[in-house]
């Protein structure tokens, strides 16, 4: 039946398997359409997620999940983890990222001198978008306005930590801090 003893799996271990991949293909399932367009599924899968969304009968809804779990056999899990464990925050190092953008956010705030230390750690940041989402959010929060500009900050400095991730950003938190 098989070719080695090395690769001998037993059948309860095979249908784990199997059921954790449907289960993974079912955490799919509640996922946005563009989140899912983010992980990269191949389209069949994509597909089948997106049918499943509509049906509204259990036993369709059966057929679908089985489908789903027989689709994500011909898939490699591991990005589609890696994806859901970073939407659940899961993942450490995304977390300490996440932590560094927003105390950069804190400094910049906080004060004139750390835009400097923010430019000279990342020069390919837009100095001017940054000074004017500042300047802006530091009006919101005066006037105790919804934080829109706070947000737009954010991802702002997200995207310039992101596209460099060299790490300058230590030396701006420990610049800016003092």
């Amino acid at each position: 039946m098989f070719e080695q003893e090395d690769e001998w799996v037993s059948k309860t271990r095979m249908k784990k398997q199997m059921d954790d991949l449907q289960d993974l293909g079912m955490a799919l399932t509640k996922l946005s359409t563009d989140t899912l367009k983010k992980i990269g599924l191949s389209e069949d899968l994509f597909e089948a997620v997106q049918t499943y969304k509509k049906i509204t009968s259990n036993s369709a809804l059966k057929r679908q999940a089985q489908f789903i779990g027989r689709l994500m056999r011909d898939t490699d899990p591991e990005p589609i983890e890696r994806y859901l464990a970073k939407l659940r925050g899961d993942n450490a190092a995304h977390n300490a990222f996440l932590q560094r953008v927003e105390q950069a956010r804190e400094h910049l705030i906080a004060g004139d001198d750390a835009l400097t230390a923010f430019i000279a750690d990342y020069p390919h940041a837009d100095a001017g978008k940054l000074r004017t989402l500042i300047r802006n959010t530091r009006k919101e929060q005066a006037q105790s306005k919804p934080p829109k500009n706070f947000r737009a900050l954010f991802q702002e400095i997200k995207a310039v930590m992101e596209g460099n991730q060299s790490g300058g950003d230590e030396a701006f938190s420990e610049e800016a801090g003092e």
